[in-house]
């Protein structure tokens, strides 16, 4: 997203997946918060955003493996909200990769590396229907932009099982302003099908 500084290298990865992910992906949208239930039906969720969403997809690398990263999202009001989603065929692999992609947004807003769930920064975030798994965190950040400016950061990474593989979602927020009720509106309106 050129207005948040945020760019895309998704050749580079795990660094710059989330962030980048998302400047790649999603177009501006009105600048009013006028809030809709979206559903993301591929994904079987639905989610509320204050603007019309764009779509995307990328092949990305996270760790050794590639994998399909799929987004919605749109901007408005001085804020990019965006949920994204990847599948997994091996469950093994839930608490591994939902770490490489907190670290890999963490790197990108110039963040130390850290364990989920292991400052103030972060809690515990589990929606209904999903793995109660430790790498199922909230964060709530000030951040870095390429440029070095601040951004404010509220996102959260779960996971849940969808028929025979698992789901990871991430879902982030990152404004000029801290609001946490616009925040809050966004990440608890996820709502698993």
């Amino acid at each position: 997203m050129q207005k948040h500084g945020l760019s895309l290298r998704v050749r580079t990865l795990p660094t710059s997946l989330a962030l980048g992910a998302c400047a790649a992906l999603l177009a501006a949208c009105s600048p009013s918060l006028n809030w809709r239930n979206v559903p993301v039906e591929e994904a079987q969720l639905t989610v509320s955003l204050p603007c019309k969403p764009d779509h995307g997809k990328r092949t990305v690398e996270l760790g050794p493996n590639k994998t399909e990263l799929s987004m919605v999202g749109c901007e408005a009001g001085g804020a990019l909200f965006a949920v994204s989603y990847m599948e997994l065929r091996d469950p093994s692999l839930i608490g591994s990769t939902l770490t490489l992609w907190h670290d890999a947004v963490r790197a990108q807003l110039h963040l130390p590396k850290q364990a989920p769930g292991a400052q103030p920064e972060e809690r515990s975030f589990v929606r209904k229907g999903a793995l109660n798994v430790p790498q199922s965190v909230r964060m709530q950040t000030i951040g870095q932009k390429p440029g070095g400016a601040k951004v404010n950061v509220d996102g959260v990474w779960f996971a849940r099982l969808r028929g025979g593989s698992v789901q990871l979602v991430h879902a982030v927020v990152y404004s000029d302003k801290r609001d946490d009720a616009v925040a809050d509106g966004f990440l608890e309106s996820i709502t698993l099908q």
